[in-house]
């Protein structure tokens, strides 16, 4: 029997400035209700004997009102003198009604839960939870939960209406199918509900709390199935769309691996044997190429785009800076160009003339090859034949960005282009499997002969002058430097370390070296120019923002100064570390910190220090941070994760891809059913 929603209008009869509310916490339907899971419980089945009551701790405990008193300094206090098994004790409230002065009267029983501490007049609780009892008042059956919410709504209301909705529950049927749940050995979907908002006594608060108790693998699992029904059926439909075949026995690609200066990489092979094979199908190819910094993706995009050219398509190459699509076309468009492939430069900053005559190559179809950033996105960019798009830096793009690409190959009538985007951010499997699982990979795990680790070293920055003697040495035995800094002019609010005054200051500690300044300000020219003269060894030391994080390639700089390393992330401390060491020569990384450290950024610093590897990089910042923040702009349009935790659900998650794909297979319905209870009309979510 199919799932049937719950009937009547959702949270009927409820104020507009309530049901506000209720959607500020993701609740818009009784449905929402069941999924409004507790964060925590409070066991108030048995009282907690007076000598077992410590300091610190929660605690259900019964008392006799003595009396009580109003104080006013330093501010109007309300103090409820009660007997227990205690000397001195009392409960204090801050904020209270004339109302409840009623209820504490002497000789009222009440049951208290909450923390327990020492105050000034003996011990006290702070605000607790409580309730008037007599001697004949039942202990509660249940444990009590405790929800997530928001102002202007109790917990008390918040009980009440989830009590409604499991009552409502049952016109709600289970949605897995017996054989499902026999095989992985999961409860009943409703009995699930039931256990995780109205646990009985006796349930392991710990397991409730720690997400391991089966209740919660249960509902687990149902979103991870959810989820990769939903990735596996926008893959099953973009096989079903027309691309053009790209064929990889053209002469243009031949010849490009023949003159190449340098041997790719068995790795470098691999992935573009499977993108050739990707772009020879008559479907869209989706695939991420992921490699570590330096591992060779740019020479792999440039094969890509060259076999799309031999098959008398248009590539383009979309890039986040201009700094990283002024590289890519000196290196790409020079490589290119002997073969007789014209490309097109096209960023906003270019000149009018430039720009007129760009968009006019591009239309026309003389200019085989487009590089650029987002200006490439606008609406005047038309194209005669787009058959390949190539997008560096993925993460940096949201859904709507990629998909105006994709607009624009079909507005030429060549139907869907095949799609490649790179990532220098190496993606941890469990979320390639879970938020990448409609695309294909491909991974360089290999670098380039010459290139090896480079050497991280850790420096409090009141030290940061001893730098100044080894930036000497290195720059007049002809090395270079990066020296980076998070902001361009002073904030007192941060009080960081700024480019402008670095400058100032490494001019007047080493007035031999040539020292140049770079931030995201500088007109794109000028940044042009500054990269150029850094490029061709005229500026000894370069001071920039975090603007140089992807893209910049100067083979002889190797050392790399980084300014209040504790405020930034693993994968831009990763990206800026990548920057140096590219020549062959030993690279060095120097991450200056400021204390006080919290403890997150003790734990980042950490793990930049004890790896170099991207992956384990990676990896070590999904646990750190959580998918959402790990995937940026791409979580524009991705359904994410409530419950599961992509690091402990791991088998949950291989479990519910392989379902996934039986369930497509075999039961579609099944899987439709699943789907709309999980996501409703948010299954259909654009993906590009």
């Amino acid at each position: 029997m199919a799932a049937q929603p719950f009937k009547g209008d959702p949270l009927e009869g409820l104020a507009p400035a309530m049901r506000a509310r209720l959607r500020g916490i993701g609740i818009q339907r009784w449905e929402d209700l069941l999924l409004h899971l507790p964060l925590r419980y409070e066991d108030e089945t048995q009282l907690t004997p007076w000598d077992e009551v410590q300091a610190g701790e929660m605690v259900h405990v019964e008392v006799e009102v003595l009396n009580h008193e109003i104080g006013y300094r330093p501010r109007r206090t309300l103090r409820v003198f009660v007997a227990g098994g205690l000397p001195q004790l009392s409960l204090r409230f801050l904020n209270f009604f004339p109302s409840q002065l009623k209820q504490f009267q002497p000789g009222t029983r009440l049951r208290i839960s909450g923390e327990c501490r020492a105050g000034f007049q003996g011990t006290e609780f702070v605000h607790p939870r409580y309730r008037v009892v007599d001697s004949e008042t039942p202990l509660a059956t249940e444990l009590t939960p405790i929800y997530p919410t928001t102002a202007g709504i109790s917990q008390t209301l918040l009980r009440r209406w989830v009590e409604k909705a499991l009552k409502r529950s049952t016109q709600i049927n289970d949605t897995l199918p017996d054989q499902i749940r026999t095989e992985l050995g999961l409860i009943d979907f409703a009995a699930a509900l039931s256990i995780l908002h109205t646990p009985p006594a006796g349930s392991s608060v710990q397991q409730l709390e720690d997400r391991s108790h089966p209740a919660w693998q249960r509902l687990k699992f149902d979103e991870l199935l959810a989820q990769q029904l939903s990735m596996r059926q926008f893959r099953n439909e973009r096989i079903q769309l027309i691309a053009p075949p790209l064929h990889s026995h053209g002469p243009l690609l031949h010849t490009l691996k023949t003159r190449l200066p340098f041997a790719l990489t068995s790795a470098q092979q691999r992935v573009m044997a499977e993108i050739s094979e990707d772009m020879a199908r008559s479907h869209p190819m989706q695939r991420l190429l992921q490699g570590d910094v330096g591992s060779g993706k740019t020479i792999v995009a440039a094969l890509a785009c060259t076999q799309a050219i031999d098959s008398a398509y248009q590539a383009v190459l979309l890039a986040p800076t201009e700094i990283l699509a002024s590289q890519h076309f000196a290196k790409i468009a020079t490589l290119l160009q002997p073969l007789g492939i014209q490309s097109a430069w096209l960023t906003g900053s270019q000149k009018k003339r430039e720009r007129e005559e760009a968009l006019q190559s591009l239309a026309d179809g003389s200019a085989q090859l487009a590089i650029g950033t987002h200006a490439l996105l606008e609406d005047p960019v038309l194209f005669k034949r787009l058959g390949l798009v190539v997008i560096d830096e993925q993460h940096r793009f949201g859904v709507e960005q990629r998909l105006a690409l994709r607009r624009k190959a079909e507005q030429a009538g060549t139907g869907q282009p095949h799609q490649l985007m790179m990532s220098a951010t190496p993606i941890p499997r469990t979320l390639s499997m879970s938020f990448f699982a409609d695309l294909d990979v491909s991974v360089i795990d290999e670098l380039p002969p010459g290139r090896t680790p480079i050497h991280t070293r850790l420096l409090e920055g009141s030290r940061r002058t001893e730098l100044f003697t080894r930036l000497q040495t290195l720059c007049q035995s002809g090395g270079q430097a990066y020296w980076v800094c998070p902001l361009i002019e002073e904030s007192e609010a941060l009080d960081l370390q700024t480019a402008i005054d670095t400058e100032a200051e490494l001019k007047a500690a080493c007035p031999d070296l040539s020292i140049g300044l770079l931030h995201g300000r500088l007109a794109a020219g000028e940044k042009s120019r500054m990269m150029q003269s850094f490029s061709l060894g005229e500026i000894h030391v370069l001071v920039a923002t975090t603007v140089i994080e992807v893209g910049v390639d100067v083979p002889n700089a190797t050392l790399m100064v980084i300014e209040h390393a504790e405020r930034m992330g693993l994968a831009q401390l990763h990206q800026l570390r990548g920057r140096v060491g590219r020549g062959g020569k030993q690279g060095w990384c120097i991450l200056l910190f400021h204390k006080p450290l919290s403890d997150t950024a003790k734990e980042r610093l950490k793990v930049i220090f004890e790896n170099t590897d991207g992956f384990e990089i990676a990896r070590q910042d999904l646990r750190i941070r959580g998918p959402g923040e790990f995937l940026g702009a791409r979580q524009s349009g991705l359904p994410m994760l409530k419950f599961a935790d992509l690091e402990a659900d791991m088998v949950l998650l291989e479990r519910a891809r392989d379902w996934a794909d039986r369930l497509l297979k075999t039961e579609p319905q099944v899987a439709e059913r699943h789907l709309l209870r999980w996501l409703g009309q948010r299954s259909d979510y654009l993906r590009a």
